[in-house]
């Protein structure tokens, strides 16, 4: 199975989120396809098969635990594979949950159409404050699509300073695939910072986060009363990408790059 290792959200090899890319010839069983992601060990992998309609491809995306069902970083690595190996311009990409993505060459860029999802209030533990390392927080909201919770610090040098006790984090709370920090940026290059915890479902930490813009830039849009923001994510590998809000969806824009490919023997 013809496979590559790309790096997202990033112009840079090495840096950004790594995310597993495999071309399936045919049905895979979705056991094999979560052994090839504990296998490669990424946050996620995605497995894509090509349909008889043009262009068109089937995603699925596993973490190392557990089948998701929508990554931004894989499917930005899986339309970065495509692009450089066809000569089309724009990819649809039909998820398991039938959500068709649209994705189109951009310039340099690529540019991913993402639907766009409310957060409600909620409120947590001390307990997971105490386990991310935190004090206190501006707001809370949750977001009930993603079961993410998402929390907004006033210090974005504190965000990327954070040293969470994981299994600590785990143990204060249930139900949830994760927990995303954020902070407005000090920086002017970019308009606010974020890092996303998920322990329950995938990996410690997820480098660099597409799928969160999904909430987190309609969020922000309320807050910096702005459609078209720049987005920094302040993981040990770190990311960027830009984010605007059209008729109720999210076009993410974003650069990758091929570090590795050859064929998968399973």
């Amino acid at each position: 199975m013809r496979s590559y290792f790309v790096d997202a959200f990033t112009n840079e090899p090495f840096k950004g989120n790594p995310a597993g890319v495999c071309f399936l010839e045919q049905e895979l069983d979705k056991e094999v396809m979560l052994k090839i992601a504990r296998e490669f060990g990424f946050s996620e992998t995605a497995f894509i098969q090509k349909t008889n309609k043009y262009s068109t491809y089937t995603i699925r995306y596993f973490s190392p635990k557990k089948e998701i069902p929508l990554c931004g970083h894989a499917t930005l690595a899986s339309a970065k594979v495509i692009f450089e190996n066809t000569d089309v311009n724009e990819i649809l990409f039909v998820t398991s949950e039938n959500l068709e993505l649209v994705i189109k060459k951009y310039n340099e860029e690529i540019m991913m159409e993402f639907p766009v999802y409310d957060t409600i209030a909620a409120t947590i533990p001390q307990a997971t404050l105490a386990a991310l390392g935190l004090e206190k927080v501006i707001n809370t909201v949750y977001s009930p699509k993603n079961k993410i919770i998402v929390l907004e610090i006033g210090d974005s040098q504190l965000l990327a300073g954070l040293t969470p006790d994981f299994n600590a984090l785990l143990n204060s709370y249930e139900n949830i695939n994760g927990i995303l920090v954020t902070a407005r940026s000090a920086n002017k290059e970019y308009d606010f910072h974020y890092r996303y915890f998920w322990p329950w479902a995938g990996t410690n930490e997820d480098p660099v986060t597409g799928g969160a813009q999904t909430f987190l830039a309609k969020y922000w849009a309320e807050k910096l009363n702005k459609k078209e923001m720049k987005a920094f994510q302040s993981s040990q590998r770190t990311g960027t990408m830009t984010v605007e809000l059209r008729d109720n969806k999210v076009m993410i824009f974003g650069k990758a790059v091929i570090v590795l490919e050859g064929n998968l023997a399973y």
